[in-house]
């Protein structure tokens, strides 16, 4: 008699014993090491980074006081106030060349002259390679110079005292004070000369110029400028008379 498997055996199928559930465990996945050294790269790279910036700008205020002592050391009546621009300062030194320069200074006696407030722009100043001279592409300043110094400097006397004259930008107003005589007068300011600029009555009316002392006319110098510097033009304003400077192609030297 053949078996057949798929048929049920006499008495029915044997019965299975009972298995116990299949216990899964958790897979333990290795453990990543962390890899720190791009931050440590980028922490010292930062570090270096500031340091470097650090000394470039103390090699720049030290640049900035040893020009302005050297300014000084020239000639000029007071230690000014230089700012040397541009980042990075170590490339423009190894060059020699500084692209902007700012010289800023106050209360400049020349002569006769007190100048309230100065300020020039030096484009392009190429030095040479001994560092005793320098060559400047352009010089733009300003100069002003208020109306009690232009008095004081013009040798008006006592009694007149000068103002601005709102409605037109190069007069000023001469306010006449003499006891015998009290009433305004107007002066016209013109630039005279590559160094010098005038102030000159524009009309006495009745009162006798004799009074008047150097109010009538009278020329004021802007000495110290470089070679190739010169008065560009000269305005009247509620400060002051504001002196405007150019210069091209200007050399400086010890």
């Amino acid at each position: 008699m053949s078996y057949d498997p798929t048929q049920p055996l006499p008495g029915g199928w044997p019965e299975q014993p009972p298995q116990a559930p299949t216990q899964v465990y958790p897979t333990m996945r290795p453990r990543r090491r962390r890899r720190r050294w791009p931050l440590v790269t980028g922490i010292v790279v930062v570090v270096v980074l500031v340091l470097l910036v650090g000394a470039d700008r103390i090699a720049n205020a030290v640049a900035e006081n040893t020009m302005a002592n050297q300014i000084k050391q020239q000639g000029f009546p007071t230690k000014p106030n230089v700012t040397i621009h541009g980042f990075p300062f170590f490339t423009q030194l190894l060059a020699h060349d500084f692209k902007t320069v700012d010289i800023n200074a106050s209360n400049v006696p020349e002569g006769p002259l007190t100048i309230s407030s100065l300020h020039a722009t030096l484009h392009g100043m190429h030095i040479n390679g001994g560092f005793s001279s320098a060559t400047i592409d352009t010089i733009d300043g300003s100069a002003l110079i208020t109306f009690g110094e232009l008095a004081d400097a013009g040798g008006v006397g006592d009694g007149i005292t000068l103002a601005p004259d709102p409605g037109h930008p190069n007069e000023i107003n001469a306010n006449v004070d003499l006891g015998v005589v009290n009433t305004t007068l107007t002066a016209r300011v013109t630039r005279k000369s590559a160094t010098k600029f005038n102030v000159s009555l524009v009309s006495a009316g009745d009162v006798p110029t004799s009074l008047l002392g150097n109010l009538v006319d009278f020329d004021v110098s802007v000495p110290k400028l470089p070679a190739g510097v010169t008065i560009d033009n000269v305005t009247v304003t509620q400060q002051g008379v504001l002196v405007t400077i150019t210069g091209h192609n200007t050399t400086l030297s010890q």
